[in-house]
């Protein structure tokens, strides 16, 4: 017998990070260290895409991508 498929991702690490506080902290943290593509994001809300890649980035793409967008819109307000 192996592993299970949820204990195969665990144990590898694959695990999607939903846990919205430690999302929050990684879209805080994107959008303090850009300011100028904060600046942008008005007149260009494809500037999102690349908040999505820092979070992503910085999160080991374990990120709720759904949940990183929802929480960048709603920053960049």
């Amino acid at each position: 017998m192996g592993f299970g498929t949820a204990k195969a991702v665990e144990a590898k690490g694959l695990r999607q990070v939903s846990d919205t506080a430690a999302i929050e902290a990684a879209v805080d943290a994107a959008l303090a260290a850009s300011p100028a593509q904060v600046a942008q994001y008005a007149a260009n809300p494809k500037v999102l895409g690349f908040f999505v890649g820092q979070v992503m980035k910085a999160t080991g793409g374990k990120a709720n991508p759904a949940l990183v967008n929802q929480l960048l819109r709603k920053k960049l307000v």
